[in-house]
């Protein structure tokens, strides 16, 4: 898979995009530019086709990419993946984020975009 460079080297492009997916799984949406939408529904609809598996293997690869940060209630990230999220898809088969186009920002008049899940 060929991802998208977007101006970082590979360590910083990497915690972008951890920092990116966890906050997605958090909040349930977010908005961002529309580069990095499209980079992160890659990563989030991989995650919950591991979830969906949710096997001790698919776990463990979900936490090397997911942080461990909690919600509100005290739930990890990882744990609202694996409980609430990938169940929610199981008769789904991809697609499982949508992204919309919002407009330009004010300031370096950027492309954003919302990237939310699929109800």
């Amino acid at each position: 898979m060929a991802y998208s460079r977007l101006r970082r080297s590979s360590d910083q492009r990497k915690a972008l995009l951890r920092d990116l997916v966890t906050d997605l799984i958090l909040n349930g949406r977010i908005e961002t530019t529309q580069t990095k939408a499209r980079e992160l529904k890659r990563l989030a609809d991989k995650m919950v086709t591991l979830g969906k598996a949710n096997t001790l293997h698919s776990r463990r690869q979900a936490a090397a990419l997911v942080r461990f940060e909690k919600d509100e209630e005290g739930k990890y990230a990882i744990q609202k993946l694996f409980s609430e999220i990938a169940p929610k898809y199981t008769s789904r088969n991809g697609g499982y984020t949508r992204v919309i186009k919002t407009g330009f920002r004010r300031g370096d008049n950027a492309p954003m975009a919302i990237i939310e899940w699929v109800e």
